[in-house]
């Protein structure tokens, strides 16, 4: 037994451990203000902040019990919280995650990437943080399924993030969703420093606006997409095929009751998708959740938090890295085509589906104010949602079949 370990059991009999895990709580809390500080008064992604931030401070709320975990189907003192109840049968379900697969099928529109499809090729490049990332978590210790998990943040997929995690290495679930989702927000703050790196005058090419594609390619391509996942990469059948299902609908038009599915998944259940999962994802940072993960885990409440904080420092390292991948790639493309691509819609190759693009279009706005050039970044973000969702089925394959057996 080491020295650490020793202590912490020290501290555990004697009752003293309540001193350091009260400051601890009051930490989460403190952060947990901040994001709903940043996202309700610098309007700083508050559709993602302001349910993480909620979360987290109604968690660490002492005597509270929200996120306590316990029977999720009984009374008594070992009753679970009522967030550790929905985080257990929505979240480590993988319910949640595939229903927001089909709600942002239902709002995206593959025809900018239908219109250029040299952009499946940027959503590519995007990926290179996905890989940088699981190879760098390997080198500090975690796992094979672990540092799968953690590369996927490299995408900017929160929901993908949580699929991953599900399959592969479920004690670590809450902070690589909080990693995915906190960078989710502040891409904002994150990708400009990397956009500004090319030269204001490959920012401030103008783009031909992407060709008109007709209803019947972007009625076919849906389904094309499940067949070619289903033949490639069937793991991720299930996260690509509730895409391509909300899709499928959104572009049918066949008759009012599709369109009401339609409306009412882009709509009222993507909004209450969002609060159960933001709520309990920002809920996963507490001490309650510390404790519960670190004895699944057999190691100590502070192992669990260095884990914990090398998996946000990876998680950032995976989410910078995509963006440089694709920003270089959009430069190959810059001088492959003669000054016709604008570099800087490489940066919009992560998942982060519309975030990224904006930040494409006020970057280049920064340089030319007239540039209007959001459609096409358009392309290489959807074709970096389909991206890390191959890629995340191609881990899941691979783990099972080289660390599990089956």
């Amino acid at each position: 037994m080491d020295l650490v370990t020793a202590f912490i059991q020290f501290l555990e009999s004697t009752g003293l451990i309540l001193l350091i895990q009260e400051p601890l709580r009051v930490l989460f809390m403190g952060i947990g203000f901040l994001f709903i500080y940043l996202a309700l008064r610098k309007r700083i992604e508050p559709l993602l902040l302001t349910g993480i931030g909620v979360g987290m401070v109604l968690a660490n709320v002492p005597g509270a019990h929200l996120m306590t975990p316990g029977n999720i189907f009984g009374g008594g003192s070992e009753a679970a919280g009522p967030l550790f109840i929905i985080y257990k049968l929505l979240i480590e379900t993988e319910i949640v995650p595939l229903l927001i697969f089909l709600c942002l099928g239902a709002m995206i529109d593959f025809r900018p990437l239908l219109a250029q499809p040299y952009t499946f090729i940027l959503g590519a490049a995007a990926q290179l943080g996905v890989f940088v990332s699981m190879i760098g978590a390997l080198y500090m210790g975690f796992n094979l399924g672990e540092s799968a998990t953690i590369g996927i943040i490299g995408g900017a997929d929160g929901p993908t993030t949580i699929y991953t995690a599900v399959k592969l290495a479920p004690e670590i679930l809450g902070p690589v969703a909080l990693a995915a989702y906190t960078y989710m927000s502040l891409v904002p703050i994150i990708q400009p420093p990397i956009i500004r790196l090319l030269p204001k005058k490959h920012r401030a090419v103008r783009m031909k606006p992407p060709r008109k594609v007709s209803d019947l390619e972007a009625l076919i391509f849906p389904v094309l997409l499940i067949i070619v996942t289903a033949l490639l990469v069937p793991r991720a059948i299930p996260i690509v095929g509730m895409l391509a299902l909300g899709n499928l609908m959104k572009e049918s038009g066949v008759t009012e009751l599709l369109e009401r599915l339609v409306k009412t998944s882009a709509n009222e259940l993507m909004n209450i998708l969002i609060i159960l999962l933001t709520v309990t994802v920002g809920g996963t940072m507490s001490v309650d959740m510390i404790n519960y993960y670190s004895k699944i885990m057999g190691i100590t409440p502070f192992q669990f938090l260095k884990m914990f904080a090398l998996t946000f420092l990876w998680g950032l390292i995976a989410f910078m890295a995509s963006t440089v991948g694709g920003v270089v790639f959009g430069e190959i493309m810059y001088f492959a085509t003669r000054g016709k691509v604008n570099p800087a819609i490489g940066a919009a190759g992560v998942s982060a589906v519309p975030m990224s693009a904006r930040v494409v279009q006020r970057e280049v706005s920064r340089v030319d104010p007239g540039n209007y050039i959001i459609m096409n970044a358009m392309g290489p973000n959807v074709a970096g949602v389909i991206g890390t969702a191959t890629v995340a089925g191609i881990y899941i394959n691979f783990v099972h079949l080289y660390m599990l057996g089956h």
